[in-house]
């Protein structure tokens, strides 16, 4: 709570005094979706609020702090006249620049290393991490850009997920059961990005963003590839190799 708010606060104070054209703020879908009195008919905007108390109530201190963020860099933007633009970016994959693992990328790799033996009965909005660098970009550059920007390409189903991770890397321990087999698949909320489509954003594909994700991690030496694979991967390379000389 306190980096995140106080940090906050003195970004947009410190912006103000140094009479900066305008802020751009990584907040995050956290601070947008968690309401449960929200009907599911209703489509999920910028307009939309997670609502404090019942992040409190759930314990769920990620959404409480960057909502209570957020908030108050509105205000402090507001009483000291910054131009604030705010992206709320979901999920975030895509090759990692950090030598560690982050959130977003455990919430992938733990299907990969067998840690996970089921899947959750739960959806989730995924954006490429190059994709929310471009909307930064673009929510500066434009004049006529204000207020939020819901930043994701599509929401899945964690079982779509694991379907799509199975695709591409079979040689993996993904899960193939749902932790809850009793209740209905939880169908996708009504999340829309079409404010920052507006502005000319083309998304790379969910699916893409699953395998660059994968291969940035094996690459970095965090998900060891099978010995099979390797082997295969090796030999394949000789044959290309052999036949070109």
């Amino acid at each position: 709570m306190e980096p995140a708010v106080n940090g906050t606060k003195n970004v947009i104070m410190a912006a103000a005094e140094a009479k900066v054209r305008r802020v751009v703020f990584t907040s995050s879908i956290g601070t947008v979706y968690m309401d449960p009195n929200r009907s599911p008919d209703v489509v999920v905007d910028e307009s939309c609020w997670s609502d404090l108390e019942y992040c409190k109530s759930t314990k769920n201190w990620y959404c409480y702090g960057k909502t209570v963020a957020e908030q108050d860099a509105w205000d402090v933007a507001r009483n000291k006249g910054v131009d604030l633009v705010v992206v709320n970016p979901v999920v975030v994959l895509g090759p990692l620049l950090q030598p560690t693992v982050n959130a977003s990328i455990l919430h992938i790799l733990k299907y990969l290393t067998g840690s996970a033996k089921t899947y959750a009965n739960a959806v989730q909005a995924y954006v490429h991490v190059r994709d929310v660098a471009v909307a930064h970009i673009l929510v500066f550059e434009t004049p006529s850009a204000s207020g939020r920007y819901i930043c994701f390409e599509k929401m899945l189903h964690r079982g779509e997920v694991v379907e799509i991770l199975a695709k591409f890397f079979p040689e993996y321990p993904i899960p193939t059961k749902c932790s809850d087999e009793k209740n209905p698949r939880k169908q996708n909320y009504k999340l829309t990005n079409q404010k920052i489509k507006d502005l000319g954003i083309e998304f790379v594909p969910v699916k893409q963003c699953l395998y660059e994700t994968v291969k940035s991690l094996q690459e970095k030496g965090i998900l060891p590839i099978p010995k099979h694979v390797e082997d295969s991967v090796n030999i394949q390379y000789k044959s290309s190799f052999i036949s070109r000389v």
